[in-house]
């Protein structure tokens, strides 16, 4: 995903560590570049939101449960296989 503007971090990497930005798992130089990131680019502002927004819906059905790691690991090893394939679509 590019939104056509430059920026000093290409979308699709900012795209690809913003599951982990959501979890606030990345060190602050990361944490600070996405955000900069972030304010300055509408569609991946967009996209941050809507994964945010279906994290909160998961936790909030899921209740207190929590996922094995194995799963997590697949499903975050799919997401990022999705990301990239849509990447690589929208680049052609």
């Amino acid at each position: 995903m590019s939104c056509g503007e430059h920026h000093d971090v290409d979308c699709g990497e900012i795209l690809q560590r913003v599951y982990v930005f959501i979890d606030n798992e990345l060190e602050d130089a990361s944490t600070d570049e996405i955000r900069q990131h972030l304010e300055e680019c509408a569609p991946c502002l967009d996209e941050y939101d809507l994964e945010r927004c279906v994290k909160k819906l998961v936790h909030r059905s899921c209740g207190s449960d929590h996922a094995p790691d194995a799963l997590r690991q697949k499903i975050l090893l799919r997401l990022t296989q999705i990301q990239i394939e849509t990447t690589i679509t929208t680049t052609d």
